[in-house]
């Protein structure tokens, strides 16, 4: 019972998502770089990953850790050249491991070529390329805020103009409008399909139609159009992986980017499931409870507003968001059974798993100094909320929470000094926890969070009912309780979880049978009638 698109690799494959400055450090100056990364080939393809999605590795001054693209085809020499790239796809196909590049389309750096060129006069060829309005300083176009605060306008003097920036002031729009900027990206991409690429991830992809003079960003009216013609021309002509960041994607949307016809993107990334913990109408740090019953239902909507009509992408975490065994786990004492948890749910569901980089161990969120942090975006956020008024400990709590550094800390390989991410002064300091949360303890370990993410992701690859397999979430209303049934044919798999600390009634569901057996669980033995604290577990049951 295999549909056509079964024989889409990227829907049996787990993608892990590597941040290059944290990974693994060669060379000893503090920061990740690419021959650390083909050092831990091996580890990967142990876990049993199938892709690895770089976070943006091209040259860039790194205003916004490597957003901020100078050269979308050189490697910054941060993390090494062009040869040792070509390398790393090279190494990473011997073992069964495709590479995925993440693309900013949606912005270069100020110092790329072609904004240097845009600002030398309004007659240059390239200073169409950016999105640029007459005006008088003082008096930008518009209200509108970008993204890491501040005006989304900055002043030119010499061109009496302002150009638009959603993010950092260094980070100027490209204007899609024009086919030549269209044109140049295209060209782009298909010299690193060239190169060997197995996909790409697409930065902020749903804000490149943007109309700044209606105050659009997101979702604008030649959206649409613009990826097709750029599928048309690049992705199409390959067997690859794509997906699209679209932090504005419903599931009616969400259905055209990852339309089976494969006229936009393979999936996107959807956040609807990442702000239930933030208050109603407000920015991420105004924290707020989960709303368990609601994550629930968003991401039961979501399996069923795209099965055989589109593709999901599933992620706890990534770059930007924190460590989620911190966020909706138990950190302390139930670390190793809530990690878990949390994986059973997401990996029972259909769709391409995409798993950060010690996510597979548990690592967790971290508590520094203000002076610890590196990120953009937290420096901003303090400085203007100290501004407002806001207490520094209510800060503080905020960037606890939700600071992206939290999944920025280098990834923990073993005990020794700076869990073994480099010889030298990491760029960010490493999570105090290292020496009892790491790679090294947790390898051989049968009971360990990476032994379990190991089980999960072979389990994916041996059983179809993961690809093609329908949703049904039970006990929708339960406080506690994530449960839900997959079924394909004659073969139903029931994921069932308890989300929380106390203990849990649970009555198996009747379909069940008496036929079914455990495939997974992170308790060593089911208990009738209750799951335990984080308990979870799935079960197969084949009626033939």
């Amino acid at each position: 019972m295999k549909t056509q698109n079964s024989c889409k690799w990227w829907k049996k494959t787990v993608v892990y998502q590597i941040y290059p400055k944290s990974f693994k450090d060669s060379n000893g100056d503090g920061i990740g770089d690419i021959n650390g990364m083909i050092d831990r080939l091996d580890y990967l393809k142990d876990l049993g990953i199938g892709a690895v999605w770089l976070s943006p590795v091209c040259r860039s001054p790194q205003d916004d850790n490597g957003y901020d693209i100078s050269d979308y085809q050189d490697i910054d020499p941060m993390f090494g050249t062009m040869e040792d790239m070509k390398r790393l796809i090279e190494e990473a196909g011997k073992r069964g491991i495709r590479i995925i590049l993440d693309l900013v389309l949606n912005h270069t750096s100020d110092e790329h070529p072609w904004f240097k060129e845009a600002v030398k006069g309004k007659d240059n060829p390239y200073h169409d390329y950016y999105v640029w309005r007459d005006g008088e300083e003082g008096c930008p176009p518009n209200e509108m805020r970008a993204c890491f605060g501040g005006s989304a306008w900055q002043w030119v003097p010499e061109l009496g103009q302002y150009y638009f920036h959603q993010f950092s002031v260094k980070q100027p729009d490209l204007n899609w409008d024009n086919p030549k900027v269209r044109e140049e990206i295209i060209r782009m991409i298909n010299w690193w399909m060239d190169q060997g690429v197995g996909g790409f991830r697409l930065d902020v992809i749903d804000q490149i139609a943007k109309e700044p003079d209606l105050e659009i960003t997101g979702n604008g009216p030649m959206l649409h159009a613009y990826i097709r013609e750029l599928s048309r021309n690049t992705f199409q002509k390959g067997d690859l992986i794509t997906v699209g960041e679209a932090w504005g994607a419903n599931t009616e949307n969400a259905r055209v980017y990852s339309s089976p016809d494969g006229s936009e993107f393979s999936m996107v990334f959807q956040f609807e499931h990442s702000g239930l913990d933030q208050q109603p109408g407000k920015a991420k740090w105004d924290l707020a409870p989960l709303d368990f019953v609601k994550l629930k239902k968003v991401l039961a909507k979501w399996q069923t507003s795209l099965h055989e009509k589109g593709w999901n992408s599933l992620f706890w975490n990534n770059h930007d968001l924190p460590r989620i065994v911190s966020r909706w786990g138990n950190d302390g004492e139930y670390r190793v059974e809530s990690a878990k948890m949390l994986a059973t749910i997401l990996y029972g569901m259909q769709g391409t798993p995409y798993l950060y980089q010690g996510e597979e161990l548990a690592m967790t969120n971290v508590r520094f100094d203000i002076s610890e942090y590196r990120d953009i975006e937290i420096m901003n956020m303090y400085r203007e909320r100290l501004e407002m008024g806001f207490e520094k400990e209510e800060i503080m709590e905020s960037i606890y929470a939700k600071g992206r550094d939290n999944a920025r800390t280098p990834m923990q390989w073993d005990d020794t000094e700076h869990a073994g991410f480099t010889s030298g002064t990491p760029w960010l300091k490493v999570n105090p926890n290292y020496t009892e949360i790491n790679a090294k303890k947790q390898i051989n370990d049968q009971d360990s969070v990476f032994s379990y993410y190991k089980s999960l992701i072979r389990l994916r690859k041996t059983y179809d009912i993961f690809v093609e397999g329908d949703f049904r979430l039970l006990y929708e209303e339960d406080a506690d309780i994530f449960a839900y049934v997959r079924s394909f044919g004659s073969q139903k798999i029931l994921v069932a979880a308890n989300f929380h600390g106390g203990t849990a009634a649970f009555k198996m569901p009747e379909e069940m049978g008496e036929k079914g057996r455990v495939l997974i669980g992170n308790y060593k033995n089911r208990e009738d009638g209750i799951l335990r604290p984080y308990e979870a577990f799935m079960i197969l049951m084949d009626g033939e």
